[in-house]
């Protein structure tokens, strides 16, 4: 949990128990979980990637990634792409016809390592959030 304070820091942490509840009902989908990259100082990235079921293209079903996070100080030493290609092999594993992922950044060098990882900017996206404050 506390990798993600590189991501958003100012959003709220869940409770520990929360988070093993939303963790548990993540790793309940077939194929879907967090994935992290590590080195002797610990956790340095992450992503999470869920497998969705699907009803088009003869039942194949599609991920999503989201959440992907590299702590500071392990920015730009590869742990990012690495968490992104170990999530894209897990969904081709699941036999998934695509891969999803979107970002809010305009910042042109977190664009770049999309790309840089393999994902091409081909759809646009739309999204609708919760009025519910938390």
């Amino acid at each position: 949990m506390d990798l993600y304070q590189h991501l958003h820091a100012d959003d709220d942490r869940p409770s520990r128990g929360s988070a093993k509840r939303a963790l548990a009902r993540l790793q309940a989908l077939p194929g879907s979980g967090v994935l992290i990259g590590s080195d002797e100082e610990g956790i340095r990235s992450s992503c999470t990637l869920v497998v969705i079921p699907n009803l088009t293209r003869g039942g194949r079903p599609y991920a999503l990634i989201e959440n992907v996070v590299t702590h500071v100080s392990a920015r730009g030493r590869g742990y990012g792409k690495a968490v992104l290609a170990a999530a894209v092999e897990r969904a081709w594993g699941e036999d998934c016809y695509k891969v999803m992922l979107m970002t809010g950044s305009q910042d042109v060098a977190t664009l770049s390592f999309y790309r840089s990882a393999g994902f091409e900017q081909t759809k646009t996206g739309f999204q609708i959030r919760s009025k519910k404050v938390t």
